[in-house]
């Protein structure tokens, strides 16, 4: 099959080209404007397909496209390869802005092709694993040393996880939304997301003029507590404190969830199968609210 990378930034030459050149059945094609980095990756993988736009990666019949270029480039890039007949798999988050998100999600509901959004977390074993227990309590922290930015990246390009992984692990309706930022001279410095429903409570924060660069989840309920941190060490706390570390010869990429998405967004390509993106829509739509709120509440 017929499949391009778009955009070759640290996320797809670490996380994604790995998984994806070792997909048996895969006819890898590559595109960035950067012709060093072009023709570097393309001779590190052997891919002779480099283009250096998405009209000569239409204009070569590719079937999919994992798109891992710049947020604010995502809707010029994912909308013609739709209109192409191209299935599309994205890096969080599908555009920056909730109207072009929408636009994006009809357009591949009308031409009948696949849509996912690369939200990893979901299948990382780590934060699978919190989702076969009992989640009356869910918190989850994403903070950064330092790094308070304008609230819509932010929210778009970071908080975007904490949001999507709470509502991948509450254990059922969310009937309550609660929202607190603080924005000081136009800058982000933190959030916190608090989903509600029956019998359960989801909080998720993130402070960008923290200590440290850290990610924590954990949930408790019916006696259990289980935390993860930084996506790898699992502890449980029942009748004493159990570590688990994550194994020596695990990949990152499968540790992350990043080989599993791959694999979720293939396989019902491959078989015909069509995917949407209306789930992830959600989430993006909680990120735009979080962001007016943000800039409602915060100080210029």
């Amino acid at each position: 099959m017929k499949t391009a990378v778009i955009g070759l930034g640290d996320i797809a030459e670490k996380a994604y080209l790995p998984v994806l050149a070792a997909q048996p059945g895969l006819d890898l094609h590559l595109c960035t404007r950067d012709r060093q980095t072009l023709d570097r990756l393309g001779d590190t993988y052997r891919v002779a397909g480099r283009f250096t736009s998405v009209g000569e990666v239409i204009e070569a019949g590719v079937e999919a496209a994992f798109v891992h270029a710049a947020t604010t480039a995502h809707r010029e890039l994912v909308e013609p390869l739709l209109k192409a007949g191209v299935h599309v798999f994205v890096d969080k988050p599908l555009a920056d802005n909730l109207p072009d998100c929408e636009h994006l999600v009809r357009l591949a509901h009308a031409e009948r092709r696949s849509l996912m959004v690369g939200f990893n977390r979901r299948y990382a074993p780590g934060y699978v694993g919190l989702s076969a227990l009992p989640r009356h309590l869910i918190l989850m922290q994403k903070n950064r040393a330092g790094q308070p930015d304008e609230p819509r990246r932010t929210v778009f390009d970071d908080f975007v996880h904490v949001v999507d992984t709470l509502r991948f692990l509450v254990p059922g309706e969310v009937t309550g939304t609660a929202i607190r930022t603080r924005v000081a001279g136009g800058l982000a410095e933190h959030l916190v997301l608090e989903l509600t429903g029956d019998g359960f409570t989801a909080i998720g924060s993130m402070c960008r003029v923290s200590g440290a660069a850290e990610e924590s989840c954990e949930v408790m309920g019916g006696g259990l507590k289980r935390r993860v941190v930084n996506l790898g060490d699992v502890i449980d706390y029942a009748a004493g404190e159990t570590l688990v570390r994550r194994p020596d010869w695990v990949p990152v990429a499968r540790q992350r969830g990043i080989e599993q998405a791959c694999l979720e967004f293939l396989d019902p390509v491959r078989a015909g199968r069509l995917l949407t993106a209306d789930d992830a829509l959600i989430t993006h739509a909680m990120c735009e609210d979080i962001v007016r709120h943000a800039v409602e509440h915060g100080t210029p």
